[in-house]
């Protein structure tokens, strides 16, 4: 069971500048995804254990104050704004190099998850928006659960790439155990951050909702007003079962 008055959550945007360099599991937390892990046990875990927690919801930031949380978040981050803050720092730090030395080795961004046609149209974006920075990517079988085999050439891609920056991206909560169960595997020596739906953002497969609806916190709104046949369930009766689970649960 998950209770998210016992959570560290970051508090804002700010706080991403201090994390600290190395390897670190990032997830982030949400209505769906609190309600999702009080009847998952590797889920829970998952967001329990991992090194650092984002508040990808104004739901969980208001909720966390309601219940005098240990952790009060003073604003939403998005998992988006994870993905912005550490994608221009990445290419920032390897623009740096190059300039200093023309032969250094440019940095490198891994996406791990979702389709080759996502993962096509990551790349392109990529060289545009940051060239300074080498892509590897690896898309792995679309099943519900993967094999031992699956499990081995996955990582043998990702300790085999060593990327500068992972970004694990499979939907919530497949990609939080996965990254979870594995982190020891994982020979690397850099930020993992868990975004799903980022990969589909970035790649424009997914509309995300304009700016305003971002800053009132009804971002949420207008993907269930986009997408009501599949999101309906997830935004209504999901946010009546996140009221009831944090008053009952904490």
């Amino acid at each position: 069971m998950l209770r998210l008055k016992n959570l560290t959550i970051l508090k804002s945007h700010a706080m991403l500048k201090r994390l600290p360099d190395g390897k670190l599991l990032i997830n982030t937390i949400n209505a769906h995804s609190y309600n999702t892990a009080q009847n998952d046990r590797l889920f829970a875990e998952a967001l329990m254990n991992g090194d650092v927690l984002i508040p990808d919801g104004v739901s969980i930031v208001k909720a966390c104050q309601w219940i005098k949380a240990k952790s009060q978040p003073v604003e939403r981050v998005a998992g988006w704004d994870l993905f912005a803050f550490e994608m221009d720092r990445l290419e920032k730090r390897s623009a740096e190099l190059i300039e200093k030395d023309k032969d250094a080795s440019r940095l490198k961004v891994m996406f791990m998850g979702s389709s080759q046609k996502v993962l096509g149209l990551i790349e392109k974006r990529m060289t545009v928006e940051y060239p300074h920075l080498d892509v590897a990517t690896y898309s792995p079988p679309y099943k519900p659960e993967f094999s031992v085999e699956d499990n081995d050439a996955i990582i043998r891609a990702i300790n085999d790439a060593n990327p500068d920056l992972l970004w694990i991206g499979m939907t919530a909560p497949k990609q939080e155990k996965w990254t979870y169960s594995h982190w020891h595997d994982l020979k690397i020596h850099c930020h993992v951050g868990t975004v799903g739906a980022v990969f589909d953002f970035f790649a424009g497969t997914v509309e995300r909702a304009p700016a305003w609806w971002q800053k009132n916190g009804l971002e949420w709104l207008y993907r269930l007003i986009k997408e009501p046949q599949r999101m309906w369930r997830r935004y209504i009766i999901g946010n009546v079962k996140f009221l009831w689970n944090v008053f009952t649960i904490g």
